[in-house]
């Protein structure tokens, strides 16, 4: 298995964009403490659409984070809003 590349936006309305702002950065922390986790970004590109960047040592490290990120803080605030993410493996 090679590694997990997932990128793409997320947004969010510009009513909810200050708590995203707020939140996404201890999701990026979190996430960047996980094991397996090569690099993992997330940038506001424009007013509430964040471009995401992430890379995993592999499928088991990438589903252990979507499986901590489902039962996280940050899924319960954030899973209403549209993602338009592409998922490859390298």
């Amino acid at each position: 298995m090679g590694v997990i590349r997932l990128t793409g936006t997320m947004t969010c309305p510009s009513d909810e964009a200050a708590t995203i702002r707020i939140a996404v950065q201890e999701h990026i922390r979190l996430t960047r403490a996980e094991s397996g986790c090569i690099a993992f970004d997330v940038t506001e590109t424009a007013p509430g659409v964040f471009t995401v960047s992430e890379r995993f040592a592999d499928r088991a490290a990438f589903d252990a984070h979507q499986a901590r990120t489902r039962a996280s803080d940050w899924w319960r605030i954030s899973q209403h809003l549209p993602r338009d993410f592409t998922l490859t493996e390298e």
